[in-house]
């Protein structure tokens, strides 16, 4: 979801979550590829399984802060939402039409492991919606489409695709806010469900757990164009509190060119990661970054990485020029005589 991190709530994670972070991902930092899914896979592994339905749940995983259900498939974040439903009262019960309630969207469709649990009600892939919105996407597979079908109201769209080679059937494609949010979901299921799959059934988008080519290429795209966002952030926090783990490709973006691409992780396993007392001011950027460090360290290097794990700049001065970064999620690992710590920063 493509927002600019601007609160005071974002600017603590950055700037105080690192540590904690880096602690819940230890054995996975430095990895790269199937090495880094596997690894991965161990530490989201054996969450608290919820019993289905987890309407209760939504309250503190899906409220915006008008107290309203959070529906992606209704919700228009830079104007004002067609309809919006009040948390427990609007649940589905029937519907008629679009607005009329909210009920479980499983973003991997469920008719695809058989409605089983624990995926049936894991929380990182399962979002309140607008039922009738819910009902339209059915178990279609997430693309796009340049054709006539149906378009909700905020503007979702389900017709016929342009996103898989030998399919023409129909796709759901989310608004663009929103994709990014899809993908990092995508990411999250395969790689928790690594291994546990046998009775999974194969679809356009998936052989059993395992994303197709063509499904890597669509997902690796709205992620990097929808960088993650507050609420995603939130709801990574509140789904943990909930049922345990959480979503890696949440916390760290750059974990899926990492895996699904010619990203570059190794730069992420720093044995003193977070010892180092430095800030990044200011954070949120726009023309110039400055690293604040104290006066006993000797600043050696400063390397700057995207979400994609690739090198975007280097510098040996403290102040780093960023006017030619895209907007977007960076990591920017300094070098000292006395060891190294790595800092996450926004592009505005």
């Amino acid at each position: 979801m493509k927002h600019i991190f601007i609160s005071l709530i974002t600017l603590l994670f950055l700037n105080t979550s690192s540590a904690q972070q880096a602690a819940y991902y230890q054995s996975a930092l430095g990895k790269n590829g199937n090495q880094l899914k596997t690894a991965l896979h161990a530490i989201i592994d054996n969450h608290n399984v919820l019993s289905y339905p987890v309407w209760s749940a939504f309250s503190s995983t899906d409220r915006k802060p008008n107290n309203k259900v959070w529906d992606i498939y209704s919700d228009i974040p830079a104007g004002s939402a067609p309809y919006e439903y009040a948390i427990g009262s609007d649940q589905c019960g029937n519907y008629n039409s679009e607005g009329d309630c909210y009920n479980h969207e499983h973003l991997w469709p469920k008719s695809y492991f058989s409605d089983a649990a624990p995926m049936n009600s894991d929380l990182h892939h399962l979002y309140p919606t607008d039922g009738w919105v819910n009902n339209k996407r059915g178990s279609l597979p997430f693309g796009e489409t340049n054709s006539n079908g149906y378009n909700s109201q905020n503007g979702s769209k389900v017709a016929s695709s342009n996103s898989y080679g030998g399919y023409s059937g129909d796709v759901f494609e989310p608004i663009d806010a929103y994709k990014g949010d899809v993908a990092r979901v995508m990411f999250y299921m395969s790689t928790r469900y690594e291994g546990e799959d046998n009775s999974w059934d194969n679809w356009i988008m998936a052989n059993k757990a395992e994303l197709t080519a063509d499904a890597i290429v669509l997902l690796l795209q709205w992620h990097n164009n929808d960088p993650v966002s507050q609420k995603e952030l939130d709801r990574n926090d509140a789904v943990q509190n909930i049922q345990g783990n959480r979503n890696p490709f949440i916390d760290y973006p750059q974990f899926a060119a990492c895996i699904w691409a010619n990203g570059n992780c190794t730069a992420l396993n720093l044995p003193d990661y977070n010892k180092l007392s430095i800030s990044l001011i200011p954070n949120p950027v726009d023309e110039q970054l400055t690293l604040h460090f104290g006066v006993q360290n000797k600043l050696e290097q400063i390397k700057m990485f995207n979400s994609l794990g690739k090198m975007v700049g280097q510098s040996n001065h403290s102040t780093i020029d960023t006017h030619d970064l895209s907007a977007g999620l960076y990591f920017l690992e300094a070098s000292f005589k006395e060891g190294r710590a790595t800092r996450t920063f926004i592009k505005k």
